[in-house]
This record gives structure tokens, sequence and C-alpha cells, in this order.
């Protein structure tokens, strides 16, 4: 007999948040499925919102990537000097935006000026 109001207990059901939508300018908005830039608070729902902490990118410049990670896509470089606005850091990387509007990924924390 099938429990109606219980499903089986056998069945798996994994967590998932919202599918994201396709966007045209993904790249360029600084929205993550925990963290977003703040001024998009009221506008996407997020457990967090982060003002940006502006930083300037070291000499040798820096590749910016699709995730915190070695073997992640290229999506840009930028070069020393650029400001790139932290919105959030762990495990060595760096995630925001480049610039204001700019492209948004991740980048070694090394990459930064201090």
């Amino acid at each position: 007999m099938n429990d109606l109001i219980l499903p089986s207990l056998k069945t798996s059901h994994a967590l998932t948040g919202p599918a994201p939508k396709a966007d045209a300018h993904a790249h360029n908005r600084a929205v993550r499925g925990d963290v977003a830039h703040i001024r998009y608070a009221g506008q996407v729902f997020v457990s967090h919102y982060a003002v940006p902490m502006p930083r300037a990118v070291g000499a040798a410049g820096a590749v910016l990537r699709n995730a915190g990670r070695e073997d992640a896509e290229a999506i840009g470089s930028l070069p020393a000097g650029e400001i790139f606005n932290l919105l959030d850091k762990a495990g060595g990387w760096a995630w925001g935006q480049q610039g204001e509007d700019g492209l948004v990924g991740y980048l070694p924390l090394t990459a930064l000026e201090p």
C-alpha cells in the first residue's frame, strides 16, 4: 500500500535550488546561489548580500575564471591595477566583479593587492 501523504523512504529526494535562468548578461551579473552584490537586494533572493570591497589587481595581472580552481574555464583577464570588487572569498579564491559592471568570476586571492 502506498502512503499518499508520506513518500516512500526508499525514494531519494535531492535538494536543489531554483534552476538558473538563461541570461545573456550572466557573466556581468554579480549573483550567485548564496550571495549577491548589495545592488540586487530586493530583486533576487539569496541568503547574503555583499557590499563590494574594491581591491587592485597585482602587478602580474590575473585570469578571471568561472569557478574557484585553476582548471576552471578562463572568462577574461584583468590587467595590473584593475579594480576588482571583492564580494566573497574562500579557499584562496576571490569571487567578485571587474569594476562596477564588468565580468563576474573568480581569481586567486594572491592576485589582489593587500
